[in-house]
């Protein structure tokens, strides 16, 4: 997939074309790059995702920036997974973010891409103050020289919800809940942090459980709590223990990651490493002894193993 960093810079033509934010290149993201790829293989033209980085928010209201569900690499390596051939990475500014839609539609969509197609799904808006939508695309498709294929949302039942509409902000709520199951449901996967391991205080080896603390920068972390999961690193995947939250045993005041990989012998320190999160565990809990957390960590251990043997990658 060839990535682009500046839609200023870019003179493509006769591409179909999708655009937006794609954060979790969730199910409903994923219907979208379906659709497009269709339409773009039947006309033998090139898939091209124009996506942003960081958040338009963080422009217009930098305090109010959605945690990230995906970091960039992680996104356009999900981009190319969903058969994207071009990638446009926008930074967006004040003056691109108050561009009207019809001057949006012009000088971006037509001028930049000269596209066949624009696939979408039913909520997209685009142009100053989200103004511009489906609709009018449609209306505007004609006379610019393109066709607009719109892709209702995905849906998933989710317990007492048994309709509901897959979005990032969705996932968000969920991760937030803790319910990293039902977060897999409409990822189409599991959730995962992705982050480099740094040191620690080393108590999970004095305990006989080694730990690797884990360095996630800008990305949403789940509910406090023991989770079940797989890490991967160069060397392979393992069942992983993992950790979110402050260790109240022993007074740790700052939020943390840990994993403890079960089977891996080594040194961890400074490897890239990916946490997928396949089902809670149980909350945090304060142990009167550290005897009484490593017997807890055991059972912990054991819920991790029937969760790893359960999952298929």
């Amino acid at each position: 997939m060839q990535v682009l960093r500046s839609w200023e810079d870019v003179q493509l033509a006769d591409v179909v074309l999708t655009i937006g934010n794609f954060d979790g290149v969730h199910r409903g993201h994923q219907a979208i790059l379906a659709a497009g790829r269709r339409r773009a293989q039947a006309v033998a033209c090139p898939l091209v995702a124009m996506t942003f980085d960081p958040h338009p928010l963080a422009v217009l209201t930098p305090g109010h920036v959605p945690p990230t569900l995906t970091p960039t690499d992680e996104k356009l390596r999900l981009l190319e997974q969903g058969g994207v051939d071009v990638a446009v990475l926008v930074k967006a500014t004040p003056d691109f973010l108050r561009m009207a839609p019809e001057t949006f539609m012009q000088h971006v969509m037509v001028e930049r891409f000269a596209p066949r197609a624009i696939v979408e799904g039913a909520s997209f808006r685009f142009g100053h103050r989200r103004q511009g939508d489906v609709e009018a695309l449609r209306q505007a498709a004609v006379g610019l020289g393109f066709e607009v294929e719109v892709v209702e949302p995905v849906r998933v039942a989710l317990g007492g919800h048994p309709d509901a509409v897959i979005s990032s902000s969705l996932i968000r709520q969920l991760l937030s809940n803790g319910t990293v199951d039902q977060a897999a449901l409409c990822l189409g996967r599991p959730y995962a942090l992705i982050g480099r391991v740094t040191r620690g205080a080393g108590r999970g080896r004095g305990l006989g459980f080694p730990t690797a603390n884990v360095e996630v920068a800008g990305q949403l972390t789940p509910a406090e709590g023991v989770y079940a999961g797989m890490a991967e690193l160069e060397a392979g995947r393992f069942a992983a223990a993992v950790s979110i939250g402050r260790n109240i045993t022993f007074e740790q005041q700052e939020l943390g990651v840990e994993a403890h990989l079960l089977g891996f012998q080594g040194d961890l320190y400074e490897r890239a490493i990916r946490l997928e999160l396949l089902e809670w565990v149980r909350p945090h809990q304060r142990f009167e002894t550290a005897e009484a957390l490593g017997r807890q960590i055991q059972r912990d251990l054991d819920e991790v193993r029937k969760a790893a043997a359960g999952h298929t990658p």
